[in-house]
């Protein structure tokens, strides 16, 4: 075998087994999510926090104001920007822009993942008949506690609230780390670009879940879904676009 196809082959291979912990991570985030379910302990967990006349951290400042709709303004216009991203001209990128230098096939596939992720999410969301923990009657609400799992059971409340809809400001984004931790074939990236991302998404994603709970607005599982979902949606779609993307060569 010649020397430029063993390399070609050790590359894929590192490559396509750099990406199966993506995947054994998103399956292990399945699982737990599923168990946290079957535990039954998000009203538990909501009765540490509020009584009879609700939360009290329900419209706190810093909780309501800043870490709600400050950083809900701010993933809208970083949401803008990605879009600008994907369309930038790759000859206009100098300096430090130069960093974010990829093929604009892949950069529009990144922004179609996140506005997916974000459809996925709102979909749900307006289908769902599971109502906020301030809405329950033991939070002064009218609504009863009814699992997400019981579907077309109303619970006396408005719904609409599975899953987390404020987590999906972080999550949705996870998708912009693909492009350097599971690189198209025969394309070698420096993967530390794509780790930052990752962690800095899932940190964020999991405060901005636990804002809302502690407001007394969603269940610990309610995050934990918008986490399986908004991953699972951009896992997948990277997947169905390797090929695609393995063909583009040159960045435009």
């Amino acid at each position: 075998m010649p020397p430029s196809a063993t390399a070609t082959n050790s590359t894929t291979t590192a490559l396509r087994t750099g990406a199966l912990p993506l995947a054994r991570w998103w399956l292990i985030a399945l699982a737990l999510t599923l168990l946290w379910d079957w535990m039954g302990v998000d009203l538990a967990v909501m009765q540490l926090i509020g009584g009879p006349h609700g939360f009290a951290l329900r419209d706190q400042w810093l909780l309501s104001r800043v870490l709600h709709d400050a950083v809900r303004q701010a993933a809208v216009l970083f949401y803008l920007l990605i879009w600008v991203w994907a369309a930038w001209p790759v000859r206009w990128q100098r300096g430090p822009a130069a960093l974010w230098t990829l093929p604009r096939r892949e950069r529009l596939t990144v922004a179609v993942l996140i506005a997916l992720s974000l459809l996925a999410v709102n979909l749900i969301k307006n289908a769902s008949q599971t109502s906020c923990p301030w809405d329950l009657q033991a939070f002064g609400g009218p609504a009863h506690y009814v699992s997400h799992w019981t579907l077309g059971l109303r619970d006396g409340g408005s719904g609409r609230c599975f899953p987390g809809g404020h987590a999906s400001s972080a999550y949705a984004f996870l998708g912009l780390s693909l492009p350097w931790l599971q690189p198209p074939a025969g394309r070698l990236r420096a993967q530390a670009a794509g780790w930052r991302w990752l962690g800095f998404l899932l940190v964020a994603g999991a405060v901005a879940g636990a804002v809302q709970t502690v407001r007394g607005a969603h269940y610990p599982s309610h995050t934990l879904w918008t986490l399986v979902i908004c991953a699972g949606v951009s896992l997948a779609g990277w997947k169905l676009m390797a090929h695609p993307l393995r063909a583009a060569r040159a960045p435009l």
